[in-house]
């Protein structure tokens, strides 16, 4: 441990300008005018890992962005540990609300600050820079195969048919992840649950055209009133989501679960005070974190329609659209969730609108156990390098591919993160601070070693 601590120390510097390096390419998957800067970033993570020592370094093409492959295989009698993650970021609109440019990387107050930072590039970037720390020491203990895809913002349509075509290729004993969040710096945790997703955009159609609403208000329908209405009716007083069918399958959690959620450390005050809100908001009878870990929930990430631009334009508009989620739960699923959600909410619309739902992607929860070799390799490392036994936690967050891995490739997942609920993630001025991408590095081979050694029991 000597070595690599040594190692780490005198590459720090190295290690956080290529970090900048990549956090500078803008792969943002969801807007087709940054295609060749997703595929340059797939070529930058391809060539670190082969300068890394990695073997097989290669770009895998999809039917959308290449996934890029690399192993190290020293013994094939040892375990294998695969680590996934992914280079693609999120849009960093609205760009007005950056202090400083989205993909000019910064750092502020041990903070570094860019689209990316903290999901995923800054918390995938450790692992290969792990890698290499074990590679120059010579202390990597076991195989490592690595998965980096781009296309995780938009559903990692095209990962499940590569997982599915390459199972030899991806044959492991574990799959590790650094895509989440621990409590604090000084309070590390690690994600043993995670929630799925549906995802769905809706279009409400009034009037063939645009109308003068001086002429035609209050006669003729207002799509964007309507989908208001429409939006406000999922939930009900208690904020417990309207849908029929929508809690079915929801598997509660028990009295004794939730005591233990209970001693997670959690000061609601500065929780309010950090997001600058006077009170929390959500279904009753359920704490901020048993809602943001253990309850489905349904929101609206976007509205819009009609006239938004400088001045005034007294308009009724012809149309109006929302995208809207909703995080599930064990047992739920998500193409269940949707058709329920398809069909009611086509119900309520009244005669006055044509309403059309357009599924875009879903993922389902997942679990992971506690009581393997890998979740205790995890909690042993961090304990090394924190000084304390991490806490168990349920994410909010939703990782698709980790019901998928188990699915396909019977693994289960170690959800390694060390970023923040603060570090603003999907939001402007994202971050992530130096401290734990550091830790990160100097963590992952703990997990490596732990993992090797309680494999060989």
């Amino acid at each position: 441990m000597e070595q690599q601590t040594a190692y780490l120390e005198a590459h720090k510097d190295r290690f956080l300008a290529e970090l900048f390096d990549l956090l500078r390419i803008p792969s943002v998957s969801a807007k087709s005018e940054h295609a060749p800067d997703v595929h340059r970033t797939a070529e930058f993570i391809r060539a670190k890992l082969a300068e890394a020592g990695a073997d097989n370094a290669e770009l895998c093409p999809t039917a959308g962005y290449p996934i890029v492959y690399a192993e190290k295989i020293i013994d094939p009698k040892l375990p294998t540990v695969l680590v996934y993650g992914h280079y693609d970021v999120q849009p960093p609109e609205p760009l007005e609300l950056w202090h400083t440019p989205p993909f000019e990387p910064t750092v502020r107050d041990g903070k570094i600050y860019a689209r990316g930072a903290c999901d995923d590039k800054g918390q995938m970037y450790m692992h290969l820079k792990a890698f290499e720390l074990m590679m120059q020491t010579n202390t990597l203990p076991c195989n490592v195969k690595f998965m980096i895809e781009g296309e995780e913002e938009i559903g990692s349509n095209n990962l499940e048919i590569f997982v599915k075509n390459n199972q030899a290729k991806l044959a492991a004993d574990v799959i590790l992840i650094s895509d989440t969040g621990m409590i604090a710096n000084d309070v590390p945790s690690i994600d043993i649950g995670l929630r799925g997703m549906s995802y769905l955009e809706v279009e409400v159609t009034g009037p063939n055209r645009d109308l003068h609403s001086g002429a035609y208000g209050g006669a003729v329908a207002n799509p964007i009133n309507i989908l208001c209405e429409m939006i406000a009716s999922l939930k009900d007083a208690n904020n417990r989501i309207t849908i029929p069918g929508f809690y079915d399958d929801v598997v509660e959690v028990s009295a004794e679960e939730r005591a233990l959620m209970a001693q997670t450390p959690f000061d609601e005050e500065a929780y309010k005070a950090d997001l600058n809100i006077g009170a929390v908001h959500g279904e009753a009878g359920y704490t901020t974190l048993e809602r943001t870990g253990i309850r489905p929930t349904l929101d609206v990430n976007g509205i819009w329609g009609g006239y938004i631009g400088e001045g005034a334009k007294t308009v009724l508009p012809s149309k109006a659209y929302a995208k809207i989620s909703m995080r599930l739960v064990p047992n739920q699923q998500s193409d269940k969730i949707t058709a329920l959600f398809q069909q009611h909410f086509t119900s309520i619309a009244p005669p006055s609108v044509k309403v059309e739902v357009r599924p875009h992607h879903g993922g389902e929860p997942a679990i992971t156990p506690t009581d393997t070799i890998a979740f205790q390799a995890a909690s042993r490392a961090m304990e090394d390098t924190f000084g304390k036994k991490p806490i168990p936690t349920r994410g909010g967050g939703s990782i698709p591919i980790v019901a998928l891995f188990e699915k396909e490739l019977g693994l289960k997942t170690v959800l390694f993160g060390f970023g923040l609920d603060s570090d603003a993630i999907h939001s402007p001025n994202e971050h992530y601070g130096l401290f734990n991408y550091y830790k990160g590095i100097e963590t992952i081979p703990l997990f490596f070693k732990h993992f090797a050694e309680l494999s060989a029991k």
